[in-house]
């Protein structure tokens, strides 16, 4: 007999032990035709018998409708699946010990079977009665008939269900598509895969686990982590798991039941289901041998063809947001290394603080073209300090042609200052202009290049500014202003287009605040506000140690999703330059999340 089979139609049946008006009516129809003071519509389940119809029973099991198997005549029929006629239970050896004949008074039993469309026999429809009664042939007929009757019900009711866990499916396997297209890491895709289902049929456990040389290693979600999955984080391909055996064989493994668990499994993958509750398990290796997705229940469980579908479809689903999610981590790492690499150590010079600060875009798939960039060049005259030239810029684009160029602009800009006697940001930037002319690097980008010079008790700064966000000067006291001098886009300037250079007098106390737009731009908002904002941070904070000024810009973005990278430069002078330059590395305060 199939169990499963006959356990999942009697779940889809959705009768337990409580009074449903269809089951009664058939019970009250028992009752009238033959003329009995007992009849029930008695369906069997794995441990106990319950009666969703039920006429005449006395108490306490009229209020219960259930019985366990002690007192069952229903599991006869349902093990032979054939009517059961008793004229007198008390005389046959199958009945004669039942606890239903003291305790129900179960005396002569009329039952015959209740069938779903595939055969199985869900239970029984009834007749009781108290004292030895021969039933004669027409009754007997109008109980089949009202059985037959009743079974119909059973099987609309079945394929009622049927058809909305199909429903259902189509749901999953649309939401599915959507869900896990949007998936951004791997944890973030266990959490849809959990989220997918619902209902008490459907997976009560999602596992994924992935492939790498030593065999799989488990992908835990930090919001639903459990023991086990800290214990068994890492399975070798040889292990007794039906995860790794899937794997192993590149084909889907199913497991019924803990017994079919216990008989083909190893000890430890029966503990390790036992501890999680579970019972049943489907394994579907993912495509390229990337790993297995595990849809779990915590009991026996029948795996219908619709639903073996369905589930091996999610799992085509999961396997391509893998791949793509895999993909994207190493390219963002190769990129985030790349960009990386070109945000400069910042060099200690006397009489100036430096802090730097960058955060990469809130979407794992945007890799700017941010960068800044501090260094030392000397004036070629004896005894005096160097001046210090500092740039910072953003090349259009968020990928990695844009990290890329960004690296090329930047080791460009070094070059063009140095080769130039006077160290003029204008005609650094004028050089990279013309070099980039005839290069095809893409639509441009944005940049500040600027020298400081010691000069007596303070400093000189000299800037170009090629079409970038202006940088923001805060003076002793709190006043700040923007310096509004720009030109063209870097590598955007018509041919014999002029860059200039600009200069302002820096006292003690001063502060430099250089950044790209990431900082200042937000979605729904205008930057003419968000320039106006870091203005009044800089007011407010422009006081205090260089990383909390950095630390409070960087809490002023939380409120705003960051789809631009940020690179932000802020230097304060504290004093007469000394007379002798150093070059150790300074302090550089990058965030990633």
């Amino acid at each position: 007999m199939d169990e499963l089979g006959r356990l999942e139609a009697l779940r889809l049946a959705g009768l337990t032990a409580a009074a449903d008006p269809g089951m009664d009516r058939f019970a009250r129809m028992v009752a009238r035709s033959l003329h009995v003071p007992v009849s029930l519509v008695s369906i069997l389940e794995s441990d106990r018998q319950v009666f969703p119809g039920m006429v005449g029973l006395e108490e306490p099991w009229a209020s219960q409708r259930q019985t366990p198997l002690s007192h069952s005549f229903c599991q006869h029929v349902v093990a032979s699946g054939e009517p059961l006629i008793l004229n007198d239970s008390r005389l046959y050896r199958l009945t004669c010990a039942s606890l239903a004949i003291p305790d129900l008074r179960v005396i002569a039993y009329a039952g015959m079977p209740l069938t779903d469309a595939d055969g199985h026999v869900l239970g029984s429809l009834c007749a009781i009665g108290h004292e030895p009664r021969e039933w004669t042939e027409d009754e007997l007929r109008d109980l089949a008939d009202l059985a037959a009757a009743c079974s119909v019900e059973l099987r609309l009711r079945i394929a009622t269900e049927q058809i909305r866990r199909d429903r259902d499916h189509a749901a999953v396997l649309l939401r599915a598509s959507v869900e896990l297209g949007r998936s951004r890491e791997l944890t973030d895709l266990l959490r849809r895969l959990r989220r997918l289902f619902d209902g008490p049929a459907e997976p009560s456990y999602v596992g994924l686990l992935l492939a790498d040389e030593r065999g799989l290693f488990r992908v835990a979600d930090p919001d639903d982590l459990r023991p086990v999955e800290a214990d068994i984080d890492r399975l070798e391909r040889d292990a007794g798991f039906p995860s790794a055996q899937a794997m192993r064989e590149q084909r889907t493994v199913f497991v019924p039941d803990r017994a079919a668990l216990a008989d083909g499994f190893c000890p430890e993958a029966v503990a390790g289901y036992d501890s999680l509750g579970l019972s049943s398990v489907l394994c579907v290796p993912l495509g390229r041998g990337r790993g297995v997705l595990m849809w779990c229940w915590a009991e026996a469980h029948v795996l219908t063809v619709t639903e073996e579908a369905v589930l091996t479809a999610v799992a085509g689903y999961a396997s391509q947001a893998v791949e793509r999610t895999l993909f994207v981590e190493n390219r963002l790492s190769a990129a985030e290394q790349l960009q990386s690499a070109m945000l400069t150590a910042l060099p200690v010079v006397p009489g100036l603080e430096m802090a730097a600060l960058y955060l990469p875009a809130a979407d794992q798939d945007m890799v700017g073209g941010d960068w800044y960039d501090a260094y030392l060049v000397p004036d070629g005259s004896a005894g005096r300090q160097a001046a210090l030239m500092v740039s910072i810029g953003d090349i259009i684009g968020h990928d990695m042609r844009a990290a890329a160029v960004m690296g090329q602009v930047r080791s460009m800009l070094r070059q063009a200052t140095l080769g130039d006697r006077k160290h003029s940001p204008a005609a650094a930037l004028a050089a990279v202009d013309s070099t980039f002319a005839v290069l095809p690097l893409g639509p441009g980008g944005t940049a500040v290049h600027a020298r400081l010079d010691p000069c007596g008790d303070r400093w000189r700064l000299t800037w170009s500014n090629a079409g970038h966000t202006p940088p923001l000067l805060r003076l002793p006291g709190g006043r700040v202003s923007a310096l509004q001098e720009h030109d063209l886009l870097l590598l955007g300037t018509p041919a014999g287009s002029p860059r200039r250079d600009h200069t302002r007098e820096l006292p003690p106390g001063s502060v430099l605040l250089l950044y790209t737009d990431g900082l200042v731009e937000h979605r729904d908002s205008d930057i003419d506000d968000g320039i106006a904002q870091a203005v009044s941070m800089l007011s407010a904070h422009g006081d205090r140690p260089l990383p909390e000024l950095l630390d409070a810009l960087s809490r002023g973005l939380e409120d705003f999703p960051r789809p631009d990278d940020v690179a932000v430069l802020a230097l304060r002078v504290t004093g007469p330059p000394d007379d002798a330059p150093t070059r150790e590395p300074g302090h550089d305060y990058s965030a990633r999340p």
